[in-house]
């Protein structure tokens, strides 16, 4: 039975990512920053505190990427392995039992013997 290996590359490029996102949020702080600061309009200046939403949300993206990409219980839907290689992460978290199956469709929980599911009748 194969299962979802944990690796690396995905969360590695969202960490990336993340540093560019933070990039961009700070040239866009400055930019805005530069362009607004002798506007005559009022309220214009609130352009440059969107860099930092930019820039904070960047921070947390990063974060979470970089944990997920060296954390032992790390996820990527790329890799694939058997399942008697490395246990499904996401079967240790909820519970898997041996010979309890779920619907992919649907998630109801069937019989590990079943092709198709009784509730969307779809195939397993």
């Amino acid at each position: 039975m194969k299962s979802i290996k944990p690796g690396r590359g995905p969360s590695m490029q969202g960490f990336i990512g993340s540093i560019a996102t933070i990039l961009f949020g700070m040239f866009w702080t400055f930019m805005t920053f530069s362009i607004t600061k002798d506007s005559p309009i009022p309220g214009s200046q609130i352009f440059p505190f969107f860099g930092f939403v930019i820039i904070g949300i960047g921070i947390f993206q990063a974060v979470y990427h970089y944990k997920n990409a060296t954390g032992k219980e790390r996820m990527s839907i790329i890799d694939i392995v058997e399942e008697d290689e490395e246990k499904d992460p996401l079967n240790t978290r909820f519970g898997h039992i041996e010979g309890e199956k779920f619907c992919p469709h649907c998630g109801t929980n069937v019989q590990a013997n079943f092709r198709f599911c009784p509730s969307c009748g779809k195939a397993l």
